[in-house]
């Protein structure tokens, strides 16, 4: 019976761990799509956005599987319950992805390119960098590489506040271009999204490591490195 369970733990996270694979490639597809202005590859966001639906409920069906059949406890009971959270954390990941995809084909790219795309940039390389070190943090059980994610999410935040003032400056100036401008907020908000759910998917995995819960108090546990 513990070969059986080990087995089922090692699949769980192979499965996870793919998902989030799949979770990344949509980001990059979407963020691809905005840069480079192809809209096919929006298509392939919305096509994958299945594959991770998919994913997300036979990763909870694993995960209360295991709980019923196994009642596994301490470190074994923390993976799991760590597993179900960053199931979730990972399908609003791809949620946030087809919002940038969405607002590309329905909108951006139909309209006049405007230069300050590039002020997302920098936001887009550190949500992407997050959510690709929590994943590597919960696959190598990695504490360390997980509080690197929780520090640069502040970064994040900065960034999206001095582009949103930006781009609030650019609405007053020139209004003919307004709705392009709009979009660009919104994008900036998927991306924070994108980095606040890489930063819940690091707490997690300090979570199922350490057993420490250190939501809502993140910033204070970097400190204290």
């Amino acid at each position: 019976m513990e070969r059986h369970f080990d087995e089922d733990l090692r699949l769980l996270k192979e499965r996870l761990l793919r998902m989030g694979s799949i979770a990344e490639e949509m980001i990059q597809k979407a963020v691809k799509a905005l840069y480079e202005r192809r809209d096919e590859l929006t298509s392939d966001v919305f096509d994958l956005e299945n594959q991770v639906n998919q994913m997300h409920v036979e990763i909870d069906d694993r995960c209360l599987k295991l709980i019923a059949l196994h009642q596994p406890m301490a470190v074994d009971l923390r993976l799991i319950a760590a597993a179900m959270k960053i199931n979730t954390d990972l399908e609003r990941v791809a949620d946030q992805a087809v919002n940038v995809s969405q607002t590309c084909h329905y909108h951006l790219l139909k309209e006049t390119p405007v230069p300050e795309v590039v002020l997302l940039t920098r936001m887009s390389e550190i949500s992407q960098k997050m959510l690709r070190d929590s994943l590597d943090a919960f696959a190598r059980q990695d504490v360390e590489l997980a509080k690197g994610v929780l520090a640069q999410d502040e970064e994040e935040d900065q960034l999206k506040a001095r582009a949103l003032t930006q781009l609030i400056e650019r609405l007053k100036k020139d209004p003919e271009r307004s709705s392009q401008y709009v979009d660009l907020i919104l994008l900036s908000r998927n991306m924070e999204r994108i980095g606040d759910h890489a930063t819940n998917i690091a707490e997690d995995v300090i979570f199922m490591v350490q057993g420490k819960d250190i939501r809502h108090h993140g910033g204070d546990f970097i400190k204290e490195r």
